[in-house]
């Protein structure tokens, strides 16, 4: 049907479409800017003039759809459909098809990915797995390790013995494991004040009277910017690639400084999307603690507009006991209640069971079977208790350049792989 409209510089057509055609037609429109008028005009003038031959297209389930177009082009469009001998529908069909075939959606935009390593229980290597995931993004040396088959992945359906965590098992098969350096740029942000990072990394902390993360978040330091706290890690296997906001003790006060800004969860955010330009990850350590400072975290975390989900998140460690289980359902909530607050989305980029040890009994090893159970978020890495870590902690020196054939150092890859 075609009605000319009062001005005579358009007709209303009438026809029938898939509703998924409908429904393409609509959202692509919308994401290029264009009117669906001038969309479906277009669109009957590519498929009138190609020499192509389409597919055809399903047409079954047809519900009405309608738009303005030129004068005259509904009725050039039934003479080519003649010419061609396809019915109207499928003609319009084809014509639309091709239209979003040729203008494809705007590639996503593309952000700093965000991790936002937390949980508000002590003690479950939050900061081991935060410099960790930091480390293997930014080096860019490709190792070939030998690793023994039967501890390859510790992944969702992996399950390892106490022996194997020990380092001491012997006569089993071996296997290559390629870690290909990956070389991104990297942003590791001491967000505790317990300053457990910057010690373990060999750097100073920033002075109680001098401008800090927390004073910027809170808006009460004038001086220079959050880049002047900004530290290159001097460590040739990350080739000047992994920077480090180091802690300050005032972040202790963090709460109570930024309690009556009037968008207080948007605070970190605030200081840290000037940097994101530079950097392609940025690696939240996140304090002990379930405050206001925790919901400027996880909002920094959320998904933004435009932004592939699990591009950025929330990466949570735990234990397998049963205090780590109780603490991670507070976590859960206080997540869950910002999202609602706030009407984000926060994707959930897994959890990391840390310091593992199967001979510590079965509460150690049902408590990992009672993570594992879990769907969202998953199970993405286990990492054991071993002795590497600790002996880079006191060497002043990152994981991955103190021991990177080691086997959390490979657990940590992994890890890395799933979420980058």
């Amino acid at each position: 049907m075609v009605t000319p409209s009062p001005a005579g510089d358009r007709e209303k057509v009438v026809s029938k479409l898939p509703s998924w055609l409908r429904q393409d037609l609509k959202v692509r429109a919308a994401q290029l800017g264009v009117d669906i008028q001038d969309a479906a005009s277009q669109a009957i003038e590519m498929w009138r003039t190609t020499n192509e031959k389409l597919a055809p297209v399903d047409t079954s389930g047809g519900v009405a759809w309608s738009s303005w177009l030129p004068p005259g082009q509904w009725a050039q469009l039934k003479e080519t459909c003649a010419e061609r001998k396809v019915p109207l529908v499928q003609g319009l069909a084809q014509s639309l098809a091709l239209w979003l075939r040729e203008n494809a959606a705007p590639a996503a935009r593309r952000y700093a990915r965000r991790i936002v390593v937390c949980n508000q229980k002590g003690g479950v290597g939050k900061t081991a797995v935060a410099a960790g995931i930091a480390g293997a993004c930014a080096e860019d040396s490709e190792l070939k390790v030998l690793v023994a088959s039967e501890a390859v992945a510790l992944l969702s359906d992996a399950t390892i013995t106490g022996e194997e965590l020990s380092g001491d098992a012997v006569g089993r098969t071996h296997q290559d494991e390629v870690h290909p350096g990956l070389g991104l740029r990297v942003l590791l942000v001491d967000y505790d004040p317990q300053g457990h990072l910057t010690n373990q990394l060999g750097l100073p902390t920033i002075g109680i009277d001098e401008p800090s993360l927390a004073k910027y978040m809170a808006g009460t330091e004038k001086r220079g910017s959050v880049k002047d706290l900004v530290v290159t890690l001097d460590d040739d296997r990350f080739g000047g690639r992994l920077d480090v906001v180091p802690s300050c003790a005032d972040a202790f006060l963090l709460d109570i400084m930024i309690s009556t800004d009037r968008n207080r969860q948007a605070t970190l955010e605030r200081v840290l999307e000037p940097l994101e330009a530079d950097y392609d990850v940025i690696v939240i350590d996140c304090p002990p603690s379930l405050g206001v400072g925790m919901d400027a975290a996880i909002y920094y975390g959320r998904r933004r507009e435009d932004e592939e989900r699990g591009n950025s998140g929330v990466l949570i460690p735990v234990q397998a006991e049963d205090s780590s289980a109780d603490a991670f359902e507070l976590l859960l909530e206080q997540i869950e209640s910002g999202q609602a607050d706030w009407r984000i989305e926060v994707d959930y980029l897994g959890l990391v069971v840390n310091l593992y040890d199967a001979r510590d009994g079965y509460v150690i090893t049902s408590s990992l079977e009672a993570w594992k159970a879990f769907e969202e978020p998953r199970v993405i890495g286990v990492i054991g208790r071993l002795k590497d870590q600790r002996e880079a902690v006191r060497n002043k020196k990152a994981l991955m350049s103190y021991a990177p054939t080691c086997q959390q150092a490979k657990v940590i890859r992994r890890i890395v792989r799933e979420i980058v």
